[in-house]
């Protein structure tokens, strides 16, 4: 396999720690491992960095959220090493490299020029190529027909995230009703409600739905010391502890306090 030396620079595997330096980066937040990645290295993945000069910021995404541009693939020359969220570089399974998006996202890459598609879970940074937009194993390339084509035009569309994809009904719900479920690698909420009736807490959820579509309201089932249940509505997706105590002085809620899922 012939492949040209700008291809190396489209890897983000343990070698790229070597010119790897800092960005500016404001936010301090919480994260939470995925099963594929650790808290730690959800953290650290998400930080701006640099590489060759030019500076990335890893951002949120959303399922259905879509991109369009080239990618490419890596192979034999990496397998075995370590991606950007620990995991050993395996060709052989369905995994891809992408500049910003968060660790484990679950990606539907369609190869435009033929048509072939797969899904992948983004557990590298790069390319750091002008132009591309992932980079693709060995397994995931064959399958859009890159083994053969090189490199290749291509649209990416978030199916899910933590490693799990989204039903089709769930998205094209999402879709339908102009929702969509966003990762948030966060586990800071405010309890905004608590409730001995199920129906009570249901209003609370309906109440605080639409409040600030960056928060999503969750009910979750207590029990109560003497057995009956407790109903407790978190309004959830805070990016820190401040944000989350931010938005409770704000709507000026003395009753609510903060809690972590």
């Amino acid at each position: 396999m012939r492949r040209s030396a700008m291809l190396f620079l489209s890897v983000a595997v343990v070698l790229s720690s070597l010119f790897f330096t800092g960005c500016a980066s404001k936010k301090k937040m919480a994260y939470r491992g995925t099963g594929h990645t650790s808290a730690a290295r959800q953290r650290s993945t998400m930080r701006a960095y640099k590489v060759c000069g030019k500076c990335y910021t890893p951002t949120y995404v959303e399922v259905g959220q879509k991109m369009k541009g080239i990618s490419s693939w890596y192979g034999p020359n990496f397998h075995g090493k370590y991606t950007s969220n620990g995991e050993r570089y395996n060709m052989y399974a369905r995994t891809a490299a992408h500049k910003t998006w968060p660790m484990d996202t679950m990606v539907r890459v369609t190869n435009l020029q033929n048509g072939k598609s797969t899904i992948v879970r983004i557990n590298d940074r790069g390319p750091f190529v002008r132009g591309r937009i992932i980079d693709c194993s060995y397994a995931a390339g064959k399958e859009l027909g890159l083994d053969r084509m090189g490199i290749a035009k291509v649209q990416i569309e978030v199916l899910g995230f933590a490693g799990k994809v989204e039903s089709p009904a769930a998205i094209a719900k999402a879709r339908k009703n102009k929702t969509s479920t966003r990762v948030r690698l966060t586990n800071f909420g405010v309890q905004v409600g608590a409730f001995r009736k199920y129906e009570g807490a249901k209003v609370f959820e309906r109440r605080y739905a639409h409040i600030d579509p960056r928060y999503k309201p969750i009910i979750r089932k207590f029990p109560d010391v003497n057995g009956a249940p407790l109903y407790r509505v978190w309004l959830m997706g805070f990016d820190s502890e401040g944000e989350a105590r931010e938005f409770k002085a704000h709507y000026n809620m003395p009753g609510a306090f903060i809690v972590r899922n």
